[in-house]
C-alpha cells in the first residue's frame, strides 16, 4: 500500500511540475517594418536556438521560450541588424523598423597608387565593378562600362571583329594631340600607340579577366598622373586568388553575327529602268543580265565563340589565380576573322608577417586575324547590280570593267567587291605580354608607413603580310602585291613610393602622405621593308632609306599628395606632380601639374546624422592641372631631315642624287596643359538605397599641341607642330542608382545616368588674326582634297564648314544653287558657314536589372542628343551621274537621287548633314542561376544566359547607323546585331 502512494504522490509531482513548466513558458511576435513604414516579408527573427521567418504581412512568431530575458536578433539583407533584450512573460510583442545599411560608403575605391574608402573621395571617381558591366559578345574591354558612366562616350569604330572604341571623358581637351584617356592595368599605365597588326591595342586584353573600372575625370583625381592625364584616367583592376581551396570557374558562349541595315541603293530592276530611259545606246548596252545584291554577297551571317577557364584558391597560403582563354570572331564582312588565345596568372603571397605584401600580375595574348578588305563595302554600294559576280576570264574568273579591248581593268572603275575579298590576304600575328611585380612593405618599426616598388613591362611584336596574286584587278598595274610589316614595342615602368597613414586622435584627425617617383620608357622598334609584287620583285622606288626606326619617348616623374580628415567631416586633400619628356627640349622638358580638393561629408554633421531617410551627403570641390604629350612627333624640338623620293632626285651629269629636305621644326615646342574646376554633390538614401552625385566642371586647354600652316615661300613642309590656341569644355554629370524593390524572391534594380559638354575654341593663332577661318579638317571622299569641317574660334570643334543649300518652293534642294551670305553677289569660300558639330551635345545611359528567384532580365540602353553626321555615302552615289559614268563603266547610284534630283555631286552642301541623335538598346539579356545542379552539398553551380546586343536603334539619320565617332559617314562597316547564348559553371 504504501508503496502505491509513493508512486501516486511521485506521479502528482511530476505532473505539477510539468504544469509549472508549461506556465512559465511565453511567446514573443511582432511585427517587421522597412525604412518606408511597409511591412518586410523574408527577414529572419532569432531568440536563442528558436527562429522564424516573417510573413508578407512582415508578422512573426516565436513561441515554446522561457519567461525572463533574452535577446532577439532580426536580420535582413541590406539592412542593419537589430539586436534587443526583451522580457518574456507569456504573450510579449515587439515592433520593430529596420533601417538600411549603407555599407558602400565604406568600399574600397582604387585611385592614383593607392586606394580611398568611397565616403571619402575628394574627386570626380566613377567605379564600375564586374556584377554591373554589359554582358554578352565582348571583345575588346571598353565595351564592358558602355553607357555605365556619366562624363564618359564610347563610340565603337565599326563592326569588324576587335575592332577599337573612341572613348571620351568629358569631351576632348585637344585638337592635334591625342584625346584617348590614359589606361592603367594593374598599375601599369599602358601607351595609346597602335600595334602593327592589331585593329585596337586594347582588343589584346581579355575582358574576362576585369575585376573592376574606376575612372578618374576631374583633376583632383587624375592630377597625381600629370602628363597624359588631360583626357582623363582609366583604371582597370584585374581579378585576383581567393583564400581557401581551389574553385574553378568555366564559361563559355556562342554569338552569332548578323547585319540589321544596308545602304538603300537601287535594285537591279530600277537601275535597268534608269539606264534605258536616260544612258546612251553604249551604255545601254554595257547593261548585264545578272540580278545581284552586291551587300548580300560581301554580308554574311557569322559565328563566334568565346570560352574562358580560371582557377583560383591558394596554394601553401599563397593566394593564386591562373586564366586561359580563346576567342575567335568571324566578322559579318566575308573574309574577316580574328582568333585570341590569352593566358593570365596572378599571385599574391604575404611574408614577414604579413608585413611584405606581393602581387605579381602576368597577361598574354596571341592573336591571328585576317582583315578583310574594306573597300569592298563601299565597292558593294555602288557597283552595277546587273552584272555577275563571276564570270570566265583572266582576272581571276570576277567580273571587272576592262578597257575596250577587254584586256586590262579599267583604271578609274569600281572593282568587283567579291575579289576585293577574295583575292586579298591580309594576315597577321600579334603577340603581346604585359605585366607587373609590385612590392608593398609595412615597416616593422612603423607600420603606419608603407614602401611601394612597382616593376612594370608591356611587350609587344606584331607582323604581317599582305598578298594579292598578279592577276588580280585590284593591284593589276604592278602585278599584285607581296608586302611585310613588323614592329616590336618595348615599354618599361618603375615607380617607388612612400605612404604614410596615420589617426591622430587627440584632434580627432587622420592624415595620408604620399611621395614617388616614376620611369617610364616606351621603346619602339619599325621595320620598313620594300613593297614587292606577286612574284616577290621589288616595285622600283619603294626601297626604303633606312631598314628600321626606333622611336623612344623617355618619362621622368616625381609626385607627391597629403589628404588631411578632420572629425571624419572635413577632407582637404593636395598634389602635385612634375614630369619631364623626352619629347621636349632640356629647358622646356619639365612640366608641373598642381591639384587641390576640399570635401563636407555634411551627412555626418549632427543635425543629420542620426537621420534615417538621408544616408549620405557630400559636397566636393577641386582645381587642377593636367598636362598632354601625346599624339606629337618624338622629335619635334630637334632639325631632322628626310631623303626626297625617287621622283625628286637630282641629276648631276649621269647620276640621279637623292637630296635631304629639312623638315619644319619648333625647338620651343613645350607641354599643352589643361586646368580643370569641379563642383559635386554626392547623395545618399535610406542607407544607400538610392545614390547619386551630380557635378559641374569647366576645362580650359592652353597651349595647345596643334598643327599650323607654313608660309608659302619657307623650305618646309606645309604645316608644323607648335603650342598655339585655347579649348574650353564645360559641362554637367548626373548619375542616380537605386533598388527600386527589394524582397526576398524579387529585386529591381536601376541606374541612369546623364551628360552634357559644351566645348568651344577660344584661340587659334599665335597672333590676333580676326580674318583667319581656322583649320580645315574632316576630310571626306570624292574630289580632291575636300573637306567638311573646321576648327575655328568662338564654335563647337568639328563644326562642318558648308554652303548653305536653296530650296525650292516644294522644299527640294537646288542643285549648285547656294546663299550668298556675305551679300557680294558671288559664292566662293567666302560665303562658307558654320553649321552643328559632330559631337553631341548630351550622353544619356541607362540600366536595370529584374531578378525574380533565379531569374534575371536586363537592359542597357544609350542615347546621344545634338550630334550630326555628315553623310558621305550619299554625297558620293546620290547623283545620277555616278549611274551615267562618263569613265567608261556603270556604276549603282543611292535612292538619294529621286529625292534630291542632283545630276552632279555637291559635296560642299549643308544638305547632307543630318540630325544624328539616336537612342540605342545596347544590351538585353535574360540569365538563369540554376545553383547546385547535383544538390546543395556538391560543388557544381550552373548558370545560363542568353543575350541580345545591338537590339534596335531610334534615330532620324538616313544613313546605315547614326554612331560615328569622325561625324563622317564614309562606308561606315556596320554594327552587327549579336545573338549570344551561354554557360558558366563553378566548381
Amino acid at each position: 500500500m504504501k508503496k502505491l502512494y509513493l508512486k501516486l504522490t511521485l506521479l502528482l509531482v511530476f505532473i505539477f511540475s510539468a504544469l509549472c513548466v508549461q506556465a512559465q513558458t511565453g511567446s514573443v511576435s511582432g511585427v517587421v517594418l522597412d525604412e518606408t513604414n511597409q511591412p518586410l516579408p523574408g527577414a529572419t527573427v532569432s531568440v536563442g536556438d528558436k527562429a522564424a521567418m516573417t510573413t508578407v504581412e512582415g508578422k512573426y512568431s516565436i513561441t515554446g521560450l522561457p519567461n525572463g530575458n533574452a535577446v532577439l536578433t532580426i536580420r535582413f539583407v541590406g539592412y542593419q541588424t537589430v539586436q534587443q533584450t526583451i522580457t518574456v512573460n507569456g504573450e510579449t510583442r515587439f515592433n520593430t523598423t529596420l533601417k538600411p545599411s549603407a555599407t558602400g560608403l565604406n568600399e574600397v575605391v582604387v585611385i592614383g597608387y593607392g586606394s580611398q574608402q568611397k565616403k571619402n573621395l575628394t574627386g570626380a571617381i566613377s567605379t564600375v565593378t564586374s556584377k554591373d558591366f554589359q554582358k554578352g559578345s565582348i571583345t575588346t574591354p571598353e565595351q564592358l562600362i558602355a553607357g555605365k558612366v556619366p562624363g564618359i562616350s564610347i563610340t565603337s569604330n565599326g563592326g569588324a571583329p576587335g575592332a577599337g572604341s573612341t572613348i571620351r571623358v568629358r569631351g576632348g581637351a585637344s585638337l592635334t594631340a591625342s584625346n584617348d584617356p590614359l589606361i592603367v592595368v594593374d598599375n601599369v599605365p599602358l601607351s595609346n600607340n597602335a600595334i602593327s597588326g592589331a585593329s585596337n591595342p586594347l582588343s589584346l586584353i581579355n575582358p574576362n579577366d576585369i575585376e573592376t573600372f574606376t575612372v578618374l575625370k576631374d583633376a583632383s583625381a587624375t592630377a597625381i598622373y600629370g602628363s597624359r592625364a588631360s583626357n582623363g584616367v582609366i583604371l582597370i583592376t584585374t581579378k585576383k586568388g581567393t583564400s581557401g581551396a581551389a574553385k574553378i570557374n568555366f564559361s563559355t558562349q556562342v554569338s552569332a553575327y548578323k547585319v540589321g541595315r544596308q545602304v538603300d541603293v537601287l535594285s537591279a530592276a530600277q537601275f535597268r529602268e534608269y539606264v534605258n530611259a536616260n544612258g546612251t545606246p553604249a551604255q545601254i548596252a554595257q547593261l548585264g543580265t545578272a540580278n545581284t545584291n552586291w551587300q548580300d554577297e560581301i554580308y554574311q551571317t557569322s559565328l563566334g565563340t568565346d570560352n574562358n577557364l580560371s582557377i583560383s584558391g591558394t596554394y601553401k597560403s599563397i593566394p593564386y589565380r591562373v586564366s586561359g582563354g580563346y576567342l575567335k570572331q568571324v566578322g559579318v564582312l566575308v573574309t574577316d576573322k580574328l582568333q585570341r588565345t590569352t593566358g593570365g596568372i596572378t599571385l599574391n603571397p604575404r611574408l614577414l608577417d604579413n608585413h611584405l605584401k606581393i602581387d605579381v600580375n602576368i597577361k598574354g595574348a596571341l592573336t591571328n586575324s585576317r582583315f578583310a578588305n574594306q573597300g569592298a563595302i563601299g565597292a558593294a554600294v555602288s557597283f552595277d547590280p546587273t552584272q555577275p559576280v563571276y564570270v570566265k576570264n583572266n582576272f581571276g574568273n570576277y567580273f571587272e570593267w576592262t578597257d575596250i579591248n577587254g584586256e586590262v581593268p579599267n583604271p578609274n572603275a569600281t572593282r568587283n567587291p567579291i575579289a576585293l575579298l577574295a583575292q586579298r590576304n591580309d594576315n597577321s600575328e600579334v603577340k603581346r605580354s604585359y605585366g607587373n611585380a609590385q612590392f608593398d612593405y609595412s615597416m616593422h618599426f612603423l607600420p603606419e608607413l608603407h614602401a611601394n616598388l612597382n616593376l612594370g613591362y608591356d611587350v609587344s611584336n606584331g607582323k604581317g603580310t599582305t598578298f594579292v596574286p598578279a592577276n588580280a584587278a585590284q593591284n593589276f598595274a604592278v602585278g599584285g602585291l607581296n608586302n611585310r610589316y613588323q614592329q616590336n614595342v618595348n615599354n618599361k615602368v618603375a615607380e617607388f613610393y612612400l605612404n604614410y597613414i596615420t589617426d591622430l586622435k587627440s584632434i580627432n584627425s587622420n592624415i595620408n602622405v604620399t611621395a614617388g617617383y616614376g620611369y617610364y620608357d616606351f621603346l619602339t622598334k619599325i621595320f620598313y621593308y620594300p613593297s614587292r609584287n606577286a612574284n616577290g620583285d621589288v616595285v622600283a622606288g619603294s626601297e626604303p632609306a633606312f631598314p628600321f626606326d626606333k622611336p623612344q619617348n623617355t618619362l621622368i616623374s616625381y609626385y607627391g599628395r597629403a589628404i588631411y580628415t578632420l572629425a571624419d567631416k572635413y577632407i582637404l586633400a593636395a598634389s602635385i606632380r612634375t614630369d619631364g619628356s623626352s619629347r621636349f627640349a632640356p629647358e622646356n622638358r619639365w612640366g608641373v601639374f598642381p591639384s587641390a580638393a576640399f570635401t563636407w561629408r555634411v551627412s555626418q554633421e549632427n543635425f543629420l546624422k542620426e537621420s534615417n531617410t538621408l544616408s549620405d551627403l557630400k559636397l566636393r570641390l577641386s582645381y587642377g592641372i593636367t598636362g598632354q604629350q601625346e599624339g606629337i612627333p618624338y622629335y619635334s624640338y630637334l632639325p631632322t631631315y628626310s631623303l626626297s623620293v625617287a621622283a625628286a632626285k637630282y641629276q648631276l651629269g649621269d647620276t640621279f642624287y637623292g637630296m635631304y629636305a629639312p623638315a619644319a621644326y619648333d625647338k620651343s615646342i613645350k607641354w599643352e596643359q589643361t586646368a580643370t574646376y569641379n563642383a559635386g554633390i554626392d547623395f545618399g538614401f535610406l542607407g544607400n538605397r538610392i545614390t547619386g552625385s551630380v557635378d559641374v566642371y569647366f576645362k580650359r586647354t592652353k597651349d595647345l599641341l596643334s598643327n599650323i600652316p607654313i608660309p608659302l615661300g619657307s623650305n618646309f613642309s606645309n604645316t608644323i607642330t607648335t603650342n598655339v590656341g585655347n579649348i574650353e569644355n564645360k559641362g554637367i554629370e548626373f548619375a542616380l542608382n537605386g533598388t527600386i524593390i527589394r524582397k526576398p524572391d524579387f529585386t529591381w534594380e536601376a541606374g541612369f545616368n546623364a551628360t552634357y559638354n559644351n566645348n568651344k575654341i577660344t584661340n587659334l593663332t599665335a597672333v590676333n588674326n580676326p580674318t583667319f577661318p581656322g583649320n580645315a579638317t574632316g576630310n571626306i571622299s570624292g574630289g580632291t582634297g575636300n573637306t567638311v569641317q573646321i576648327q575655328s574660334v568662338g564654335y563647337n570643334t568639328f563644326s562642318y564648314y558648308l554652303y548653305k543649300q536653296v530650296y525650292d518652293a516644294a522644299g527640294k534642294p537646288l542643285e549648285g544653287i547656294y546663299q550668298d551670305l556675305n551679300g557680294d553677289n558671288i559664292i566662293n569660300e567666302k560665303d562658307l558657314y558654320r553649321f552643328k558639330s559632330s559631337v553631341p551635345k548630351y550622353i544619356l545611359g541607362f540600366s536595370t536589372q529584374a531578378t525574380y528567384k533565379k531569374w534575371s532580365v536586363s537592359t542597357v540602353l544609350r542615347a546621344n542628343l545634338g550630334n550630326y553626321v555628315y553623310n558621305n555615302v550619299k554625297a558620293n552615289i546620290g547623283v545620277t551621274r555616278s549611274i551615267l559614268n562618263p569613265a567608261g563603266y556603270l556604276g549603282n547610284a543611292s535612292t538619294e537621287i529621286f529625292r534630291s534630283g542632283f545630276d552632279n555631286n555637291q559635296y560642299l552642301s549643308d544638305y547632307y548633314v543630318e540630325n544624328a541623335s539616336f537612342l540605342r538598346m545596347d544590351n538585353l539579356g535574360l540569365s538563369y542561376n540554376a545553383g547546385k545542379i547535383f544538390g546543395p552539398k556538391n560543388n557544381i553551380g550552373l548558370r545560363l544566359n542568353a543575350n541580345c546586343q545591338n537590339v534596335f536603334v531610334i534615330t532620324n539619320y538616313s544613313g546605315l547607323d547614326p554612331e560615328i565617332s569622325t561625324g563622317i559617314d564614309n562606308n561606315f562597316y556596320p554594327r552587327p546585331r549579336t545573338f549570344v547564348l551561354g554557360v558558366n559553371l563553378d566548381f
